[in-house]
């Protein structure tokens, strides 16, 4: 595989709104299947993770799930930089294999999983404060403003290889050059990630029955999670990095 040699040229000036590219994602996803992976591989991990850790944490009334939750969130940040190294490539016209993306996400795991440890710690950090207030809705407000400054932590860790810290620092520089297109990937990603899977489900969850509704749920998010790397991929690339071959 190529070495990739990258300038962090932060563009400035005017705005990039690429609502094309929401769309152009779609044909690009059934195009190289092998991006459904590893965010498969996370939805499957959520999904045993969330079978086996009542038979650890209900004979301590509840206690340690969040260190579960923290796995959870891990595989899903990892499996997710992977996925939008792969949909970069594809954006680029190359092949996009797995081996390819999956040996560039291993080189770059530590940074990813910095980045992704760091967007939860200040996303908890923000509640956390804002809870001394008393207010659940400064509580809610002060979380998204941050996860929205955040929202490319870990396509700067996948694609720019930049460890945690820099990440973040990279995420926001990014958004604040473009806070339009950025605001716009967040509500998509809102009402892909969270509303949509609970949406589809929820209609069919008496049919469906426990463990069809379980395994449903997870293939949804799996194909959402797929197909939001092009558009986080895409917008990371055109908005922070110039990158040559």
């Amino acid at each position: 595989m190529p070495s990739r040699v990258r300038r962090s040229s932060l563009l400035k000036g005017q705005q990039r709104v690429d609502l094309a590219m929401y769309v152009q994602a779609v044909p690009l996803l059934l195009k190289h299947p092998t991006i459904f992976v590893l965010p498969l591989l996370a939805a499957v991990v959520d999904l045993l993770i969330g079978q086996i850790s009542p038979f650890f944490t209900n004979a301590l009334g509840g206690l340690g799930n969040f260190i579960f939750q923290i796995v959870v969130q891990l595989v899903y940040g990892f499996c997710f930089g992977v996925a939008v190294i792969g949909a970069s490539d594809a954006w680029r016209g190359r092949r996009a294999g797995f081996d390819d993306m999956w040996e560039e996400g291993r080189r770059k795991a530590g940074g990813i999983l910095i980045a992704t440890i760091g967007f939860y710690f200040l996303l908890f950090a923000a509640g956390y404060i804002a809870s001394f207030f008393g207010s659940g809705i400064l509580q809610i407000g002060l979380q998204l403003i941050v996860a929205y400054f955040l929202i490319y932590t870990i396509p700067a860790a996948a694609i720019g290889g930049m460890p945690g810290n820099l990440a973040i620092s990279a995420s926001f520089r990014t958004v604040r050059v473009s806070l339009l297109a950025s605001a716009i990937l967040a509500i998509v990603f809102v009402l892909l990630w969270v509303e949509l899977p609970n949406l589809l489900v929820d209609r069919f969850a008496m049919s469906l029955g426990v463990i069809g509704y379980q395994l449903v749920l997870a293939a949804v998010k799996a194909i959402v999670l797929a197909y939001l790397a092009f558009p986080f991929a895409k917008q990371y690339d055109d908005v922070a990095f110039t990158r040559y071959w």
